[in-house]
């Protein structure tokens, strides 16, 4: 246990350093939301279909397949883009810092008024200083990649999860998704809204809005 906490412990450390709570929050509303409009317009293109034909050649397992496949195309491309991306960032912000350091060294290798002690003390310090930068930069790049590929992948997956259950493709697969879609804006509408301080409803609406115009889209598109 005390391995454990002392593992959290500099997690969180990192995490301070980093600003990593602000990226990974950002991603994840981004990503997430993503995904799940994406699987918004997966099932209603099908169910347009569905609606179309009297005996229709789509089955619960089709659309299942259909948007895991989607999602975890989505997630792969976010992580990997993601960490490409992050790694590049937080490497150049790495390496200002240190240009950024070794220039106040040269400064303080020319003043004479700092002691000899006092420079190797300032120095090893700072050399702590960067070492502990770049494991939170690393750490930040490995989390924020995570999160930008898993949120999608979370966002695609819920709403399919009616249409793992039943041999035959029903309505009733089709309204639950979308409960389980409205659902889940809500819940994303409400997580913006704690992060801002305010307005949940709001901004609930605003994004279960965003899943009936992609219902509506779809629809259009089919006729």
């Amino acid at each position: 246990m005390g391995r454990i906490s002392k593992s959290f412990k500099k997690w969180k450390e990192y995490s301070k350093i980093s600003d990593l709570g602000i990226i990974a929050r950002r991603k994840f509303f981004n990503n997430c939301f993503d995904g799940a409009l994406t699987c918004a317009g997966i099932v209603s293109g099908i169910f347009i279909i569905f609606l179309s034909k009297e005996t229709s050649q789509f089955t619960p397992q089709t659309v299942t397949v259909t948007g895991l496949a989607t999602a975890l195309a989505i997630g792969i491309s976010g992580l990997w883009g993601a960490f490409l991306s992050e790694e590049a960032e937080r490497k150049k912000k790495v390496d200002d810092m240190k240009k950024d350091m070794a220039m106040i060294e040269e400064d303080e290798d020319e003043n004479n008024e700092t002691s000899n002690l006092e420079i190797i003390s300032n120095k090893k310090k700072k050399k702590q200083v960067k070492t502990l930068l770049e494991k939170a930069e690393d750490f930040a790049t490995l989390i924020a990649s995570l999160v930008d590929g898993g949120a999608p992948v979370l966002g695609s997956s819920l709403p399919l999860i009616p249409f793992f259950f039943g041999g035959d493709l029903r309505y009733l697969h089709f309204i639950f998704s979308y409960i389980i879609l409205a659902a889940l804006l809500v819940y994303l509408g409400n997580f913006l809204g704690k992060i801002s301080g305010g307005g949940r409803v709001r901004y609930a609406i605003h994004l279960v809005t965003a899943g009936v115009v992609t219902l509506l889209v779809s629809i259009l598109l089919g006729i």
